[in-house]
């Protein structure tokens, strides 16, 4: 499909939702946002996890280049960061998180408005320094001595699905940094400062010039679904309500096939 093309379908995909969610009528704030034409105006506050880093930013820009008006905000960090932020009152439109868990805590805290749809999965690699000069082969090969491995906090959802595929392995690993995001263990290995991280393999692919991810077969005990959702106090909820919609369009579950990400 042709770039002018597919601008057309996504600009057709949001205004239809934006169309829709105006239409709820009565004294529903979810017409805010929104432009005379159907299309989504102002700026859309979309908290994601870090390892869309690469695609929201590219999902973000054919928004507003199919929203002339709007702007879209990104924040990331690490899911179980963002859903206390969200639960602390910090302003947003959009959630999406890098696993199920973190979603639940925003959603028990009445803050999410709707249900959650799962909108892409994804698994781990291990992420080793270009070329693999260690020889990692799998997961047992972390354990040898002098192998520094970096893992996510347990709290963060590439750490859970870590220890879930550890566990899987029967490999008993003793990480030497855990860090908040998976973004930051791979900067660990960019850096030279360990010789392999567990990390999703969007982000390894994302930084195949620095790193090589070696796939291994307990991974796929670990895969984590990834739920998107408008939040209830949006300050622009038909900007959140469109960008949800636009998320799990064609277009943009393109973006999130050609990043690695696996269709939900």
């Amino acid at each position: 499909m042709s770039a002018r093309r597919t601008r057309t379908a996504l600009a057709a995909v949001v205004a239809a939702t934006a169309l829709a969610v105006a239409g709820c009528g009565g004294g529903d704030d979810r017409a805010s946002g929104g432009a005379a034409d159907g299309r989504v105006t102002g700026t859309v506050t979309v908290f994601a996890a870090a390892s869309l880093t690469e695609s929201f930013t590219r999902i973000g820009k054919a928004f507003e280049a199919a929203n002339p008006g709007s702007t879209v905000t990104l924040n990331f960090a690490g899911s179980s960061a963002l859903a206390n932020q969200i639960n602390q009152g910090a302003p947003a439109d959009v959630f999406a998180s890098a696993a199920p868990a973190n979603m639940t805590t925003v959603i028990e805290a009445g803050n999410a408005d709707g249900t959650p749809s799962t909108f892409a999965r994804n698994q781990l690699v291990i992420a080793l320094p270009r070329g693999n000069p260690k020889g990692v082969t799998g997961l047992a090969d972390l354990t040898r001595p002098g192998v520094k491995v970096a893992l996510c906090a347990n709290q963060v959802p590439c750490g859970a699905a870590a220890h879930t595929a550890l566990d899987a392995a029967g490999v008993a690993l003793t990480p030497v940094t855990l860090e908040q995001d998976v973004k930051g263990a791979l900067a660990k290995v960019k850096l030279g400062e360990v010789d392999a991280a567990l990390v999703y393999r969007t982000d390894a692919r994302a930084a195949s010039a620095d790193v090589t991810g070696v796939e291994f077969p307990e991974s796929a005990r670990a895969v984590n679904d990834y739920p998107i959702i408008a939040l209830k106090d949006a300050p622009n909820s038909a900007g959140a309500w469109a960008f949800v919609a636009y998320v799990r369009s064609a277009p943009a579950q393109a973006v999130l096939a050609e990043a690695g990400f696996q269709a939900p």
